[in-house]
């Protein structure tokens, strides 16, 4: 177990180094940000010395140096518009997108489960196909599309739900819905196909010849056995919800970390960016660190490799 969570440290340095790499050349690749700082009149001189000021007419290798040192020191200087910390910036917004993701999270594996015990406990086809073809709609619809969807309905025509800001918790029904719903499906699909499998099994066919309820059978031997390729790409899904919720956060001006990089990016804030980008990689991989760690101590198969 050691050495596994030692590889996966490793991993995990690599990947934070790759994305900082990544974000360090697609940056620069778009050009210097003065002109953007700079109001439309400003002359070339002007943005020549805001460039310098801001250290972009350094060699390169100089440059990305600076940042892997922010890196090690968790300094990546101070955002060019706002004139604040860009760690700072960052880190408060961080719990509005960990409320979002978490939620969404939490809702969508429970749809999930609670279809998927429904379909093997009716062993209704019917429900099965109602259940599939309801999922694979929602997840043919964007969704920006769907969450403009939800405001018209409960926003503007019902008016019993708030669709900006983040204001109460009444506020988190439409974005959560928006992004639980989009995630379900897949987790309902991987269950219930475990579960089917299970259900072939020797010990199910056993243990209700012997007079076990299916009921039984299926919350205490089924779904612990089942429950595992769900909570591997479950793990992969919430380290994706923490940094993938732009979209989702531009459309309710919910104050969160996409909203923060989508304007970032838009404006060339570099330090806001790096900042940005940091966090949600080392989100991605310690979530889905604890996640394979979970896994191998749940399943004894694992538990020796």
């Amino acid at each position: 177990m050691l050495l596994f969570i030692a590889r996966r440290l490793a991993l995990a340095v690599a990947t934070v180094l790759a994305v900082v790499t990544i974000a360090f050349v697609l940056g620069r690749a778009t050009g210097e940000p003065g002109a953007l700082l700079l109001p439309d009149n400003a002359t070339r001189s002007d943005v020549d010395a805001l460039n310098a000021a801001l250290g972009f007419d350094r060699p390169l290798i100089v440059q990305y140096l600076d940042t892997l040192v922010g890196l090690v020191t968790g300094d990546f200087g101070d955002s060019y518009r706002l004139r604040e910390s860009a760690l700072g910036l960052v880190l408060e917004r961080v719990p509005a997108t960990i409320e979002l993701a978490f939620w969404a999270f939490a809702i969508g594996i429970v749809l999930a489960v609670a279809g998927a015990l429904a379909i093997q406990l009716t062993g209704s086809r019917v429900l099965r196909a109602i259940v599939g073809w309801a999922g694979a709609i929602r997840q043919s619809v964007p969704d920006f599309f769907f969450a403009l969807l939800l405001v018209l309905v409960f926003s503007v025509i019902l008016g019993v739900l708030p669709s900006l800001g983040r204001t109460s918790y009444a506020s988190l029904v439409l974005p959560v819905l928006t992004l639980a719903t989009g995630q379900f499906v897949m987790y309902l699909r991987l269950l219930d196909a475990a579960l089917s499998e299970q259900a072939g099994q020797d010990y199910v066919r056993t243990a209700i010849a012997q007079g076990q309820r299916r009921s039984t059978v299926l919350f205490t031997r089924m779904l612990p056995n089942a429950i595992l390729p769900v909570l591997g790409m479950a793990g992969l899904n919430l380290g994706g919800l923490l940094g993938g919720t732009v979209v989702v956060e531009v459309v309710f001006a919910w104050p969160g970390l996409g909203k923060l990089l989508t304007d970032a990016v838009s404006q060339r804030d570099f330090p806001i960016v790096q900042a940005g980008l940091v966090f949600v990689a080392l989100a991605f991989v310690i979530v889905n660190t604890a996640v394979d760690v979970l896994v191998r101590r749940i399943d004894t198969r694992t538990a020796t490799s």
